[in-house]
C-alpha cells in the first residue's frame, strides 16, 4: 500500500512541482540563482520529493553545529534561542539585561500545553542536529553547520515546546518518535518535511515510509519552505 501510494506520489510530483524546484536540477543561470522563492506542496508531493538515502551518523559530533550565536540580530543582546522565545510567544515578556526574560506564556504544540516561564521551554531543531547530519549535513562547510543549527528564516525549523518534548524526542526521526498529541501529527510532519526540503537534506528508508503514513492521513495538509541557497 505504501508503495503504490509512493509511486502515484512520485508521478504526481513529476508533473506537479514547481519550476523552480525543477531548476535545482538543471544548471541555473545568475538570474535563476538569485530567485530563490517559497515553496507550497502538497504534502504527499513534499514527502516524494525528497531522495532516498543510506543515513550514517559514523563521526557526529554536536559541536560541529555551533548554536546558539548571537541571532539575526546582533545588536539586540540576545542570542538565537532568546530569539526564537520572544518569535513564538503568546504573551511577550519582559527584557532585562543580558537579554533575560521574565513572565511571558508559549503554547508548546508537541504536547498542548500552555507554558510558562521561559526556562521552562527548550528550543527544539525540528530536524536534529544529528538527523541532519546523517542526511547531507556531512559534506557542509562549519559555516553552513552554523546556519542551519541558528536557523530562523523558516519558522518551522525551531520550535519553543515543553523541555520534556525534545529530551524525549532527542536525535529521533519521525520513524521512532512522534509528538504526543494527535492533533500535532500533521503540523509536525509537514514542518519536518519543509525542513529537509529547505536544506537539501535526504531521507531514510523508514523514515521515509513512516513519512507517507502521515502524508495519507494529512490530506489537504500543505508543506511551506524557502530552499536556503
Amino acid at each position: 500500500m505504501i508503495m503504490k501510494w509512493y509511486a502515484v506520489a512520485a508521478l504526481a510530483l513529476t508533473l506537479s512541482l514547481p519550476m523552480a524546484v525543477h531548476a535545482a536540477a538543471t544548471p541555473a543561470t545568475p538570474a535563476r540563482a538569485a530567485a530563490v522563492v517559497p515553496q507550497v506542496l502538497p504534502i504527499g508531493v513534499a514527502v516524494s520529493a525528497l531522495p532516498l538515502a543510506v543515513e550514517d551518523r559514523t563521526g557526529y559530533q554536536r559541536t560541529s553545529f555551533r548554536h546558539w550565536n548571537a541571532g539575526d540580530i546582533p545588536a539586540d543582546g540576545c542570542n538565537t534561542r532568546q530569539e526564537v522565545l520572544l518569535a513564538e510567544a503568546v504573551v511577550y515578556p519582559e527584557i532585562g539585561p543580558g537579554c533575560t526574560l521574565t513572565g511571558g506564556v508559549w503554547w508548546s504544540y508537541y504536547d498542548e500545553r500552555e507554558m510558562t516561564p521561559a526556562g521552562a521551554l527548550d528550543i527544539d531543531h525540528m530536524v536534529p542536529l544529528a538527523e541532519a547530519r546523517d542526511s547531507g549535513a556531512s559534506a557542509w562547510s562549519a559555516a553552513r553547520r552554523e546556519a542551519y543549527a541558528n536557523d530562523q528564516g523558516q519558522a518551522a525549523s525551531l520550535v519553543a515546546v515543553t523541555a520534556r518534548s525534545p529530551r524525549s524526542k532527542a536525535d529521533q526521526d519521525p520513524a521512532e518518535w512522534l509528538p504526543p498529541s494527535a492533533e500535532a501529527l500533521c503540523r509536525y510532519g509537514a514542518e519536518w518535511t519543509a525542513t529537509k526540503l529547505r536544506w537539501g537534506l535526504a531521507v531514510g528508508e523508514l523514515e521515509r515510509d513512516r513519512r507517507c503514513d502521515i502524508a495519507v492521513g494529512c490530506g489537504g495538509t500543505d508543506v511551506e519552505f524557502t530552499p536556503v541557497p
